[in-house]
């Protein structure tokens, strides 16, 4: 039988950060697809072997779990060049997403053909065979419906097979996956245990564990607000809500469009437009340089008074909460126009990673920390590490 693979997968909003084995490879992949057809063009097609796969993720996608079956996508950075790429609609559940799904499935397989693990897994001919044992995450909206028992079990119990087509370096590899097992955390609890524990599942953060706090956790489609004291994410407490960045930038884009006649490609583009280091909030129009805070800021702010009435009301229900510590991608958008109100109005005791890619990194990190403690306790029943309750 083949040896299972540690997995541990953010399915994000703006993209897919996948962790895997001893962390011995690491991936990021915008989410964004586009329904395709097998006969894409590709310019220099002889040189195909020489460019990034990540550029070039052209796949059919065979699942029982998946509503629509047997469709061809493009996903990622080569999606964003499709007249007609998806990115996950606000309000909808990232449990019942066929496009979660995909991202997942097609995240595994570039993982399963890597050369790198061309010994970790059989291959008979051009199919790969890749058992994998995941840990993965939904927002705490999702899991307090009960939506992780369905997400798991479209996951266990059956084969999911992605083909490459025309894909660099991969193309007409199939890869059959099964999961040898499947843990689906709630995301707020996963930000503690990421605060709290390191890679090797020690406590790091003496001072932190026995504190009340809040872990506001912004993403692009939802954002959750996990009560955590005496160790314990309260789940009576904790909230979550359909509240992210994505309409947001959304309608950056589309101001961008209509005022500037500047197409971005994908709501990336604008969180780049935002973030970036030189030139924030600067895109280019005709070859020149043009400021767009005045779009960013009026429709970012607006965002960031609605996650600070939320932060005020699960604030006011737990008055004891001593920190709230926001992380995600969302809060990367937003953490100065939430320091600037904070600072106007309440002056709560809150804080932000400074360190970008930790911010947004952190449920990827935290999923890891948790299916390696996962296996490490069903392979020896004693664990040394000092435990943390769910």
């Amino acid at each position: 039988m083949t040896k299972s693979r540690i997995a541990a997968i953010d399915v994000g909003n703006d993209s897919v950060k996948a962790l895997f084995g001893e962390l011995d490879n690491e991936l990021n992949i915008p989410n964004i697809v586009a329904r395709d057809t097998e006969d894409r063009p590709v310019i220099g097609i002889e040189e195909l072997d020489e460019k990034d796969p990540l550029d070039g993720i052209h796949v059919r996608v065979h699942s029982p779990a998946l509503k629509e079956n047997n469709v061809i996508y493009r996903i990622g950075s080569l999606a964003t060049k499709s007249d007609h790429a998806t990115e996950l609609d606000p309000g909808s559940s990232k449990s019942e997403e066929d496009q979660t799904l995909v991202m997942l499935f097609a995240t595994l397989a570039l993982d399963a053909v890597n050369e790198k693990n061309a010994k970790l897994f059989p291959k008979s001919k051009n199919v790969v065979d890749a058992n994998y044992t995941l840990g993965t995450g939904l927002p705490l909206r999702e899991v307090k419906e009960g939506k992780d028992a369905g997400y798991r079990s479209k996951l266990i119990g059956s084969v999911h097979q992605v083909e490459f087509l025309v894909t660099p370096k991969y193309q007409g590899l199939k890869v059959n996956i099964k999961f040898d097992d499947v843990k689906v955390y709630p995301e707020g609890f996963a930000a503690f245990i990421n605060l709290v524990m390191d890679n090797n599942l020690k406590i790091i953060n003496k001072d932190l564990i026995d504190r009340r706090i809040l872990i506001q956790d912004i993403g692009g489609l939802s954002t959750d607000i996990a009560v955590i004291k005496n160790r314990n994410v309260d789940d009576d407490k904790a909230q979550g809500f359909n509240l992210g960045v994505s309409e947001a930038l959304e309608a950056i884009r589309e101001e961008i469009r209509s005022k500037h006649g500047v197409e971005l490609d994908s709501r990336r583009d604008v969180v780049e437009v935002i973030t970036r280091k030189n030139d924030r909030n600067h895109i280019m129009v005709k070859g020149s340089r043009t400021s767009v805070h005045d779009i960013t800021d009026r429709i970012l702010l607006e965002l960031a008074k609605k996650q600070y009435r939320l932060l005020r009301n699960v604030w006011q229900k737990n008055s004891q909460t001593e920190i709230c510590y926001f992380v995600g991608g969302g809060s990367t958008v937003l953490k100065e126009y939430i320091k600037t109100i904070n600072n106007n109005l309440d002056g709560y005791n809150i804080e932000f990673f400074e360190d970008e890619k930790e911010s947004i990194w952190m449920m990827a990190n935290a999923y890891y920390k948790l299916i390696m403690d996962y296996v490490k306790k069903t392979e020896k029943p004693k664990s040394n590490a000092e435990p943390v309750k769910n």
